[in-house]
């Protein structure tokens, strides 16, 4: 079998030995497809640096610091890959897979499938993506570039049931083994405790230079699977932070029981996963998929623009411009919104992710200058107010009542549709049920390093 690094060597990829760091500088762009990049999963750079833009307030136009996290540069081009690592990783252990002997079943609305088609392979399986077939054809072309296989399901980002229903039947191929994002704990842990942990590190490390208070006042995410919006319980412990989740306004599941197709790829919805920990959630903010789209496009195309403006230099463009898609903008425009809400001021500082980069969104924006038309100057410029006029007009508290309605509403996917037991949905009302969850970490490290034995220099 092949193994990568553990929870800890993830978090801080410094307790790598230093032959084997020397290696993975530049080894992503120079062998995108060596199996050595999975120790390239991790949000640190090669100076021990969380990658992260924050963003200017000329155009954020709050007082708080919103920093954004970047998942472009993990393998794959997302921090998806590190939830189907951690889930493949567990199974690994656990003896319920094994490299030649199963095939890999991974649905997905996107990046999960694309970081899927990346470690299958990598560890030495054959691996197959359900994936919506009105996904964009980047999302496609990644997915067989990598070398695995792909199955379109009717529909779009919304229509999560129609890849379960294709799940289903391919569960009863006897060799088949599902990797599913929405109810498996390894994503659950991988951001709880890697996410987590390094936007901890990040917001403490700005404090001791003098900026901001050292606290973390909200994670923000859109839930798509749930995994991100998990680093927000590690958050809670540490520094009481405000967990907001976001969906789309086309497809309100949590705000109103609400249902609809939207256009925000690379977050699911129409159902409340069974990795999400929503009695812990404080606010459920709804995003406009058009200010999404044409949001993302005034950060790629309208530079010049944004410069003349804002007052924005080059470098500050070229790093926005770098970081963003289309479920980023919707984080960013959910943190502005966020600081609005929560009233937060130059000392606080909101905390989102931009989940993966521009790569997989060129053919989006052509979709949408053929509806809508190019996007000119003036355009450009109306577009600003996108951010600056961000309100949270959509906006639902997390009373006890409204989160009781959250968690009942799992019952209809997981326990009608899924299999799942009631007694099980039941038991995630009790926090020892998550604080179980995230105590394995240790375990499954310890484990780990006892399977894959120690990485000496010489090896590397």
């Amino acid at each position: 079998m092949i193994w990568g690094p553990s929870f800890e060597e993830m978090r801080e990829p410094s307790l790598l030995p230093a032959a084997l760091r020397a290696r993975l500088q530049g080894a992503l762009a120079a062998s995108p497809l060596d199996p050595i990049n999975l120790f390239n999963i991790t949000w640190k750079d090669a100076s021990g640096g969380v990658r992260h833009v924050e963003i200017p307030p000329q155009l954020s136009g709050v007082a708080a610091t919103i920093l954004v996290l970047v998942g472009r540069y993990f393998p794959s081009g997302s921090h998806k890959v590190g939830a189907v690592y951690s889930i493949l990783l567990e199974k690994q252990l656990g003896g319920e897979v094994e490299p030649g002997a199963h095939t890999l079943v991974l649905p997905s609305t996107g990046n999960y499938g694309i970081g899927g088609a990346w470690v299958g392979p990598r560890m030495g399986y054959r691996s197959l993506v359900v994936l919506p077939e009105e996904m964009s054809r980047e999302r496609f072309e990644m997915i067989r570039g990598y070398g695995a296989e792909v199955i379109a399901t009717p529909g779009c980002e919304s229509n999560v049931k129609e890849i379960f229903d294709q799940v289903k039947e391919l569960r009863r191929i006897p060799d088949h083994r599902i990797l599913e994002q929405f109810s498996e704990f390894g994503n659950y842990r991988f951001h709880y405790y890697v996410t987590g942990r390094s936007i901890l590190e990040l917001v403490r490390g700005r404090a001791r230079r003098g900026l901001g208070d050292g606290r973390v006042a909200a994670l923000v995410s859109a839930m798509g699977s749930a995994g991100t919006i998990a680093a927000g319980d590690l958050l809670k412990e540490e520094c009481e932070t405000c967990i907001v989740g976001l969906e789309p306004v086309q497809c309100p599941t949590l705000f109103n029981v609400g249902y609809g197709g939207h256009r925000i790829e690379g977050i699911g919805d129409k159902h409340v996963t069974w990795i999400h920990n929503v009695l812990n959630m404080d606010y459920l903010l709804c995003i406009d998929d058009l200010d999404c789209l044409r949001g993302l496009q005034l950060l790629q195309e309208g530079r010049e623009v944004l410069g003349q403006a804002l007052g924005l230099d080059a470098g500050q463009l070229e790093r926005l411009a770098d970081s963003f898609g289309v479920s980023g903008v919707c984080n960013l425009l959910g943190a502005i919104q966020t600081a609005k809400l929560l009233g937060l001021g130059p000392r606080d500082t909101v905390v989102t992710i931009a989940t993966d980069g521009f790569d997989r969104y060129p053919s989006v924006l052509r979709k949408l200058d053929a509806e809508r038309g190019p996007m000119n100057r003036e355009e450009a410029l109306r577009r600003i107010e996108i951010f600056h006029r961000a309100r949270p007009e959509q906006a639902l508290e997390g009373s006890a009542s409204v989160r009781r309605r959250w968690h009942n509403q799992k019952y209809f996917t997981w326990v009608e549709q899924q299999g799942r037991t009631l007694e099980e949905l039941e038991a995630q009302r009790d926090p020892a049920f998550w604080q179980a969850q995230r105590e394995r970490i240790p375990e499954l490290d310890r484990e780990l390093l006892k399977r894959r034995g120690k990485l000496p220099d010489a090896d590397y």
